[in-house]
């Protein structure tokens, strides 16, 4: 059976508090990601400031990081030269740097106080994150299930070996997507993945489909953790958890961005945070039924520390 470190987690707590944006945390502070590596980039060159980030979101309170490996794919780190095995030994740092961050903060026995053991979460990008132009917002790719496998195994099989205690299989714009990883997954049965969408408004996914069906869909496959939305409005937020709720018995995740929008042919933000505390909001989505919350693009540290303050209000 494939390991599950959600399910320990919620038998203890009512919430589990995932952490929050990787790349734009370390556009904030100050390292430059405007490449089509994004956040990939910083693997090649500062990976120490991935470890720290990692460590700043444990000390805020998340049960689990995310790692660096939402843009590192084979493909990806080729155009730059590298060949498939440097590229592997990069997705698979990722996974150390984050393992690295999680048993150095549970060291301190004093972390320990009202916790679950973390646990890292490998971040298994969508195809579009690799093409670099925005469509894990549209959906469109064009491609055959079969080739969005091949795309992804590669990358999937490193990170598991690299010691993932789960794939987050995150930011999916296509319901054939999740059904090419969701296939995948039958290859690696000794680990369980999130599912997690982007969403275009309060009833669909971003190529267009209905997210109650994407859903629906991956309820019985019993790799499939837990299902949601990340990288989305929060305006549209808790409609989508009250639609997941209706077809499925799985854990609902949600980690949404700050409500701007990203504009693909700036590399960059657009609007302001629609929400003046982030994680206060999120308490919305706790009553609408999300057990699995943190916070993606332009969410902070601090957004998550909110978070954890009343997801565990006895720490």
């Amino acid at each position: 059976m494939a390991s599950n470190p959600i399910v320990s987690i919620l038998n203890r707590y009512p919430a589990l508090v995932i952490d929050g944006a990787l790349a734009t945390e370390l556009e904030r502070r100050g390292y430059d990601l405007n490449d089509e590596l994004w956040s990939a980039r910083i693997l090649l060159g500062q990976p120490e400031a991935i470890k720290q980030l990692h460590f700043d979101y444990l000390q805020a309170g998340a049960d689990c990081v995310i790692t660096a490996s939402y843009q590192a794919t084979i493909e990806g780190f080729a155009k730059r030269g590298l060949n498939e095995g440097e590229a592997i030994a990069l997705i698979q740092k990722s996974v150390r740097l984050a393992r690295e961050a999680r048993d150095e903060f549970w060291l301190d026995e004093s972390n320990r106080v009202g916790r679950s053991k973390p646990f890292v979460a490998a971040s298994v990008g969508p195809y579009g994150a690799f093409l670099a132009d925005g469509p894990e917002y549209r959906g469109d790719y064009g491609l055959t299930e079969k080739e969005l496998m091949d795309f992804h195994r590669l990358r999937m099989k490193a990170l598991v070996e690299a010691g993932a205690d789960l794939l987050a299989c995150e930011t999916i714009p296509c319901l054939s997507e999740a059904r090419a990883i969701v296939k995948l997954l039958e290859e690696f049965p000794n680990i369980s993945a999130w599912i997690s969408f982007t969403a275009q408004d309060e009833t669909h996914i971003s190529e267009g489909q209905v997210f109650a069906d994407c859903v629906r869909e991956l309820e019985d496959h019993p790799q499939v953790a837990a299902i949601g939305i990340n990288c989305t409005s929060p305006k549209y937020i808790s409609s989508l958890i009250r639609e997941a709720k209706q077809a499925t018995k799985k854990p609902i995740l949600v980690y949404p961005n700050s409500g701007e929008t990203y504009d693909a042919t700036k590399n960059d933000w657009d609007g302001h945070r629609v929400l003046d505390s982030f994680g206060e909001q999120a308490r919305e989505w706790y009553k609408a039924g999300a057990r699995l919350i943190g916070g993606c693009c332009r969410t902070t540290p601090e957004d998550i520390r909110v978070i954890a303050s009343w997801a565990r209000p006895s720490r």
